[in-house]
């Protein structure tokens, strides 16, 4: 009985617990992937045009960015309490978007409309900041990978869904917008307690590198049996039975990863734990602890006393030298020599404020580089409903549920070879920001030429591409800003992707696609005016809302890839910037 107690205390704390939890809360925090199955039920009900339509969509990209009331709240409120907050938010703006859209309650005007998107998907900042605030804590040495499967399975939410969906049989697209506003509320409500930090820099067991396999095997297997099971639903009469025998084992194979805390909890014997090495927090540093606060400002004294050419110098050497410095001001401080004066504010690598970040060149690099990367990805998935079906696709849902999936399989893999970057050679990662951009550059043109079979691969490489953004850019964030105010760095960061939505849906793909249809309304319009036919009015105003063919998006999906060739060069200047900064974090570990 004892032994049981103990283990169920273990349990209840264990970091590999809150990091389960973490992932079941972001497979629901990506609801705004579904609005490209949503959008049309809403265009169809109301009568928007596709510059209204668009609107409401870079009012969600806005509501599943602007993070900074999470990221305050986050500090000084407990977790679970801002994980409540977004739970209530969700259920309200979209609850509320139901009862419009299914005649329950009376019709509002656009802009109060683009409110309740902004309130519900804004609820999904309070479920990415809690989830990534406390599993980068109890995670501190495996940023990456725990940031590309957190942010992985938020990707995977929409395919989740839609399953549970599919599942459910409703001939009321309508209710799918149900769906989104109930069901994670109750997942949030369900498992908000879990989620907190649990000091899981001192859990380090030699088991963790296969624990994290595991996880691994899980997100691959998901992802490749939710594509297997979406394209036999797309090219066979699948029947109900069926569909729900496919979405019970779809919810058996995410729930598998509770295996891991359970096992290390009561099956496997206590054993000495390792302890990761963080940043010593301000109540640490105590006048007991001057040795360990000297060497602290020892190396960012370094900085400042290192000549300029070391920067130029082959690795092992710039290695050699860095140390003679350290040691030289080591001994000159334990003498009672004066101590260098430091630059005013952090280093690079140290922990940054939002204000203090604000002020540095490389914040801005990694902003704008996401921007225009992660920005002209997300539009794409905002209009992915309009340029199937411009393409002359039937079955948008089949789209949604792929480019979530290789969302998914982006963030995954972002944070997979992102690690293995600055793991292994102890190089910049935003290197992989870059690949990842040239990546999304080519699935514009494939989108822009509307070949057979384009729509498939477009968004194959858009959905990597715009995946591994996620999983990199908040690693890279934490390494380069620190992890004191993480949550604020990261949710201004974030702005970056409906700005990007607001410039390339908002501004271009609309007015070019609202453009294309007037043109061939008009052709059509004139076409039948010379047959004769007294329903042309009609007729004509029934075309206006709709473009088909390649063309609709052809000049958009150009400029977009242009754009991202820009974010590519940006993030390598970022690369050239911080070489120095990832030797000194990943350096040691190699040699």
């Amino acid at each position: 009985m004892g032994r049981l107690k103990a283990g169920f205390g273990s349990f209840i704390n264990n970091r590999w617990l809150v990091f389960v939890a973490a992932m079941w809360i972001q497979s629901c925090a990506g609801v705004g992937y579904l609005f490209g199955s949503i959008s049309p039920v809403i265009k169809s009900s109301l009568g928007y045009n596709q510059r209204q339509l668009s609107k409401l969509g870079v009012a969600k990209d806005l509501g599943d960015s602007v993070g900074f009331l999470a990221g305050s709240l986050s500090e000084f409120l407990p977790l679970w309490a801002a994980l409540l907050v977004g739970a209530l938010q969700n259920l309200i703006g979209y609850g509320w978007v139901w009862l419009v859209v299914t005649g329950r309650a009376p019709v509002l005007p656009l802009w109060v409309m683009c409110i309740l998107i902004f309130v519900g998907t804004n609820g999904e900042t309070y479920f990415n900041t809690a989830a990534l605030v406390s599993c980068v804590q109890n995670f501190p040495k495996s940023r990456g990978p725990v940031v590309g499967i957190l942010k992985g399975f938020a990707g995977l939410g929409g395919a989740i869904l839609t399953q549970i969906y599919y599942m459910i049989h409703s001939p009321d697209h309508a209710n799918l917008i149900f769906m989104v506003a109930v069901g994670p509320a109750m997942v949030v409500v369900a498992l908000m307690f879990f989620i907190r930090p649990v000091g899981g820099h001192r859990q380090v067991r030699p088991s963790d590198g296969s624990s994290f396999t595991i996880v691994y095997s899980v997100c691959l297997l998901l992802a490749a049996y939710l594509m297997g099971v979406m394209l036999v639903q797309d090219l066979l009469d699948v029947s109900h039975t069926i569909t729900t025998i496919f979405t019970v084992i779809m919810i058996v194979l995410v729930l598998i990863p509770i295996v891991i805390p359970i096992s290390l909890s009561f099956f496997m014997e206590p054993r000495g734990s390792l302890e990761e090495v963080l940043l010593p927090k301000p109540e640490e540093q105590e006048p007991g602890n001057s040795e360990r606060d000297s060497h602290e400002v020892i190396f960012s004294e370094v900085e400042d006393e290192k000549p300029k050419e070391v920067d130029l110098l082959p690795a092992a050497e710039r290695q050699k030298r860095i140390a003679q410095l350290q040691t030289k001001l080591a001994q000159a401080a334990a003498e009672g020599a004066v101590r260098v004066k430091r630059r005013r504010g952090p280093h690079r690598g140290e922990d940054f404020t939002l204000m203090q970040a604000l002020i540095k060149a490389d914040f801005w690099l990694m902003f704008v580089s996401l921007l225009l990367g992660s920005g002209s990805g997300l539009t794409v998935i905002d209009n992915l409903g309009q340029m199937s079906q411009s393409l002359g696709y039937d079955n948008t849902h089949i789209f949604v549920s792929m480019i979530s999936i290789w969302n998914f399989l982006g963030r995954i893999g972002g944070g997979y070879f992102s690690e293995v970057v600055v793991r292994d050679y102890a190089y910049p990662r935003p290197v992989a920001l870059a690949v990842a951009q040239f990546v999304m550059a080519i699935g514009h043109v494939f989108f822009a030429m509307g070949w057979p079979g384009a729509m498939h691969i477009g968004t194959l490489l858009i959905g990597l591409g715009y995946g591994a953004h996620w999983a990199i850019m908040p690693a890279t964030a934490s390494e380069l800003f620190g992890l004191k105010k993480f949550g604020a760095l990261y949710n201004f960061l974030t702005l970056g992707n409906p700005a990007g939505s607001l410039v390339f849906s908002g501004l271009i793909a609309s007015h070019i696609y609202d453009r294309e249809a007037e043109k061939q309304a008009h052709g059509h319009h004139n076409l039948i005016q010379n047959s004769g036919s007294i329903l042309s009015g009609v007729l004509g105003v029934d075309e206006s809302l709709k473009c088909q063919g390649s063309v609709c998006y052809f000049l958009t999906s150009l400029i977009m890839s242009g754009f991202c060739i820009v974010a590519v060069v940006l993030s390598m200047i970022l690369v050239y910037r911080t070489k120095i900064v990832y030797a000194h974090l990943y350096g040691k570990s190699r040699t």
